[in-house]
């Protein structure tokens, strides 16, 4: 049996990607490649919608899908926690899944989740993204989520320590960690987690050089994991077996 996709945003850089993607899996087709300019109510009859357009039509893609009762894969930035809190309800009611993957590449999602793990040993956490320079929405999907799970993974130790967060310099904080983002020509995506203790400091770093490699393997494992998911999914690190789940 083939499981039938509707494509949202497949004309995009992110959506040829996983359009190239889903046309190499076995067993899944992309059925319809929808646009900005596309009626949502295109996607009828998939059995799967992977969302990759734009922050301010995702949440209507995701709405007209779970309405719809089929599962969707979202692969658009901008989800927070607090506004994926905002679809659970919906998904409840439409018993069906919804999967929000912040970035598919596992070098990233790898990056993110160790520095979960060790922001517990240090007082302090900062988050610098860099993007290209269209990108639309900042701070990055993959640094929102990092900071969410640093955040989380200090539940017992309390928020990092920020000073100065009042001035716009700082950056945005999300969960408390402070976010930098660099928006310029020249690069295609990074990220650097730096934490900081007494004496010493740690730093995670992430490049992405090739988005179709880096992308490839995550987009693999998150298609047919999102076709038979139920409820609400966040991070690719919960389809690969590192030890560590959100």
């Amino acid at each position: 049996m083939t499981t039938r996709i509707a494509l949202v945003g497949g004309t995009g850089r992110l959506g040829t990607i996983i359009r190239t993607v889903i046309d190499e899996l076995d067993g899944f087709e992309v059925v319809r490649v929808l646009d900005s300019s596309s009626d949502l109510a295109e996607i009828e009859g998939a059995d799967l919608v992977v969302d990759a357009s734009t922050p301010q039509i995702s949440i209507d893609v995701v709405r007209a899908a779970l309405e719809r009762g089929i599962n969707v894969l979202v692969a658009t930035s901008g989800w927070s926690e607090e506004r994926i809190s905002m679809i659970r309800p919906l998904v409840d009611t439409a018993q069906s899944g919804a999967v929000f993957i912040p970035n598919f590449s596992l070098g990233s999602v790898l990056g993110s989740v160790l520095a979960a793990a060790a922001a517990p040993f240090f007082g302090s956490a900062e988050i610098v993204e860099a993007h290209h320079e269209a990108k639309i929405d900042s701070p990055s999907g993959t640094a929102v989520r990092t900071a969410e799970l640093i955040a989380a993974a200090r539940a017992e130790q309390g928020p990092v320590s920020a000073p100065h967060v009042d001035q716009r310099a700082r950056g945005q904080q999300v969960g408390g960690v402070p976010i930098h983002s660099l928006r310029r020509p020249g690069v295609i995506a990074k990220q650097e987690v730096i934490l900081s203790g007494p004496g010493e400091s740690l730093t995670f770093t992430h490049d992405t050089v090739d988005p179709a490699s880096a992308y490839a393997p995550g987009i693999r494992l998150a298609i047919p994991f999102a076709a038979e998911a139920t409820g609400v999914v966040v991070g690719l690190e919960n389809m690969i077996d590192i030890g560590i789940r959100s």
